[in-house]
């Protein structure tokens, strides 16, 4: 193993350890966020800087290390940050954490999700192929495979770390926005279900099919065209 792989696995043993220390059980539950809701809203009055970084790394360490709770950390960041402050740092906190998530089954998990995992891997090269990065587009829209299965194998995948991350925060963007809005009013929600309706669901299965229709449609009637 060599020093950047060492260093990487360091760093995310230490986001582990420091996620679990900061974190206690239950926090990262519907019931948890809204019992301290209001001390997490006193602080980010008294220190708003330091508690956007901080929120920043919790969720990037959640993220990255596949721990159940980024919804719940989406619903928190709209009640204690305004729209545009939780957009700007959700949407880059997640995409860096997926990014990462990435990179550990790239370069350190590869054996054991290749095992672990070989029936979706199949499923995930395929599309690749055939739609490349608007497959990516369609997993991140469409709730086909959850949100750290699609991390782990895309690390397999030949998909370049820039065009993963453009098109990851492109497409979690949406439904980012929407958690952030339905947490500006985290009183009346009682579980993630009354955020996104079917209604919801199918309109955002119809945005992810969209890359996929268009590059059907240009390999169908324009087959000339590059895939």
């Amino acid at each position: 193993m060599n020093i950047r792989k060492t260093l990487f696995l360091c760093a995310l043993l230490g986001a582990f350890i420091l996620t679990f220390v900061i974190l206690s059980p239950g926090t990262l539950s519907l019931e948890g966020i809204k019992t301290h809701q209001q001390a997490l809203l006193s602080h980010v009055d008294h220190a708003p800087l330091r508690s956007a970084l901080i929120f920043f790394a919790v969720y990037v360490a959640v993220s990255a290390l596949s721990i159940p709770g980024a919804a719940i950390l989406t619903l928190l960041g709209g009640a204690l940050f305004s729209l545009w402050e939780g957009t700007v740092l959700v949407s880059f906190a997640s995409t860096l954490g997926a990014t990462l998530a990435m990179l550990a089954s790239r370069y350190l998990l590869r054996d054991w999700v290749q095992q672990r995992f070989a029936q979706q891997m199949k499923t995930v090269n395929a599309g690749m192929a055939r739609d490349g990065a608007g497959y990516l587009f369609a997993l991140r829209m469409m709730p086909l495979l959850p949100f750290f299965l699609v991390n782990l194998l895309m690390g397999l995948t030949r998909i370049g770390v820039c065009r993963y991350w453009w098109v990851s925060q492109t497409a979690m963007l949406p439904a980012t926005i929407i958690f952030l809005n339905a947490g500006r009013e985290l009183g009346k929600v009682t579980s993630l279900r009354d955020i996104l309706s079917p209604g919801m669901v199918f309109a955002f299965t119809l945005l992810g099919l969209l890359p996929l229709v268009t590059r059907w449609l240009f390999s169908r009637f324009l087959p000339s065209a590059k895939k």
